[in-house]
């Protein structure tokens, strides 16, 4: 196992007025070089939070409460600002959900892309920083990229703006990328010529990938494991082809039926009901049971265990295996 990244017991708070909330309680996962690894779940389930947590980022008044985030043997917990800022964009990149808020409006998009290498590489000349920067935005297909170098955002379309930022994330070849939906402004062919380069990068680099993503069927496609959060925990974490056949928690099958098919015939697509809990107001016991149709006593009462259901799958859910359910309860899960 050539591990890169394990987070350990994560705990991530924001304060409020009525007290400090934990959009992060508690999650171990780890990713290996070279792998990928997809965190799946509706939104308010805190993936993104885990991802900001992983890279610092957290703005008050949250704050990482517990727990390390082993990077290459180091925590980086522990480390000083600085060195974390020379981490964060050289060996750890970010491609973040809107581009438009985390570009700059009053910079180049070129300029904003050769900042990031003049950062971490100051002895390389600017022309071979242009020449980088160009040959980064032609591989993500920017349209006349030589051209483009020049323009400001807001004279690219959302799409574009999208590709320049996984342009900007991957021009210092990083180690590990983490990916908060990262083709979501872009048309369907686009999409597969960039999920294309992300395994072309990753099979010359040995880059890991966090992949956070809403599109099962991207995830399907992309990942190597598969973890499903749910109001701030790891509900099932399986090996991809293990979950989308096998899987053994409520919420994951509410998920997958929630998503169109080609396969699967239905009249409507199947929806779970309810809403994701408010980190103030979370259910005692397992936080899915007032959405899920399988719900028992126990369920209310008490927090299942994070239990092994096979080779490198897991699930926190009392009624699991769910094998053992009928047909019928099967469906109400649904």
């Amino acid at each position: 196992m050539n591990e890169l990244l394990r987070i350990e017991g994560l705990r991530t708070v924001f304060a409020t007025p009525s007290g400090e909330f934990a959009a992060v309680a508690g999650i171990d996962l780890a990713i290996e070089r070279g792998r990928t690894l997809a965190i799946v779940g509706e939104s308010g389930s805190g993936k993104s939070a885990l991802s900001l947590s992983i890279m610092r980022l957290i703005p008050p008044p949250g704050r990482v409460a517990s727990g390390a985030i082993m990077f290459d043997g180091q925590d980086l917990l522990q480390l000083p600002p600085a060195a974390m800022r020379a981490l964060r964009g050289r060996r750890i990149a970010m491609i973040f959900q809107e581009p438009m808020t985390s570009l700059n409006p009053a910079h180049t998009i070129g300029a904003q892309i050769v900042e990031a290498m003049a950062a971490h590489e100051p002895h390389m000349a600017a022309r071979d920083q242009r020449a980088r920067a160009v040959a980064m935005l032609e591989r993500v297909r920017l349209p006349d990229p030589a051209r483009r170098f020049d323009d400001y955002p807001h004279q690219l379309s959302g799409g574009q703006r999208q590709r320049v930022m996984i342009a900007m994330a991957l021009a210092c070849k990083p180690d590990l990328l983490i990916a908060d939906e990262p083709t979501t402004a872009l048309d369907v062919t686009v999409q597969d010529e960039i999920l294309g380069l992300l395994r072309e990068l990753q099979a010359e680099t040995g880059m890991a990938l966090l992949l956070i993503s809403h599109d099962l069927g991207l995830v399907a496609g992309m990942a190597d494991k598969v973890a499903v959060m749910y109001a701030g925990r790891v509900v099932e974490l399986a090996a991809a082809t293990t979950l989308f056949s096998d899987a053994q928690h409520p919420y994951t099958l509410g998920l997958m039926g929630s998503a169109p098919s080609f396969t699967a015939r239905r009249a409507r697509l199947l929806a779970i009901e309810g809403t994701v809990p408010s980190p103030a107001a979370m259910p005692q016991g397992c936080r899915f049971h007032p959405r899920c149709a399988l719900a028992e006593a126990r369920c209310v009462a008490d927090s299942p265990p994070f239990r092994d259901f096979g080779a490198d799958h897991a699930a926190a859910c009392w009624r699991a295996p769910l094998d053992a359910l009928s047909l019928g309860e099967r469906e109400a899960a649904l």
